[in-house]
C-alpha cells in the first residue's frame, strides 16, 4: 500500500485557481490522497477604500460582502471535492497569500503544493508580486504551478491569436 500523500492546493474565485484544482484531479490525484484546499480572503479592497475612515457602515457592507463570497466558494469547492470523491478539507488562512498558502502547506505537512497563475509579465509580478512566484520559492514541498491553456494566447491587431 502506497503511503498517504498530502496534496495542497490553493484556491480563490478565480478561473486560475479552478483550472489548477481540475488539473489535480484530471492529472495527478492518486487514490488515498488527503487533498487540503487553502484559501486566503483578502480585504485590500476594504482596507484600500478611503470613504472607510468616515462610514462604518461601508466596511460592515463590504466585510459582509466579502464573507458572503468566501461561502459560495468554500460552497463550490466542497462540491466539487464531493463530486470527485476527494478526501480532505478546505482551510481558511489569513494574511498575505502566498505567504498563507506556505503557512498552510507547512501545517499540513504538503508532500505536494499546487497553485494556479494568471500568467502575469516580469514587470508586473516585480511591482505587484505574484503568490505563484513566492510559493515556489518558498514551498516546502514540490511546486506544481498551473497555467491556464487560454492565458498563453493574446490577441493581436487583427483579431488572430498568437501563443507568448
Amino acid at each position: 500500500m502506497a503511503a498517504t500523500r498530502t496534496v495542497v492546493i490553493g484556491i480563490n474565485d478565480s478561473n486560475h485557481s479552478e483550472y489548477a484544482f481540475d488539473f489535480y484531479v484530471d492529472n495527478i490525484h492518486r487514490h488515498g490522497d488527503h487533498t487540503v484546499l487553502v484559501h486566503v480572503p483578502e480585504y485590500t479592497n476594504i482596507i484600500s477604500t478611503s470613504s472607510l475612515l468616515t462610514d462604518p457602515n461601508i466596511i460592515s457592507e463590504m466585510l459582509r460582502d466579502t464573507e458572503e463570497q468566501i461561502c459560495e466558494l468554500v460552497e463550490k469547492y466542497s462540491l466539487k471535492m464531493k463530486d470527485k470523491h476527494l478526501n480532505g478539507h478546505i482551510k481558511q488562512q489569513s494574511g498575505k497569500p502566498g505567504e498563507a498558502i506556505i503557512e498552510g502547506a507547512i501545517e499540513e505537512n504538503a508532500t505536494l503544493l499546487i497553485i494556479g497563475t494568471r500568467g502575469r509579465g516580469k514587470v508586473r509580478r516585480t511591482f505587484l508580486g505574484s503568490v505563484s512566484d513566492y510559493c515556489h520559492h518558498h514551498a516546502p514541498c514540490s511546486v506544481l504551478i498551473c497555467r491556464h491553456r487560454n492565458a498563453n494566447i493574446k490577441k493581436t491587431n487583427d483579431n488572430t491569436s498568437c501563443v507568448r
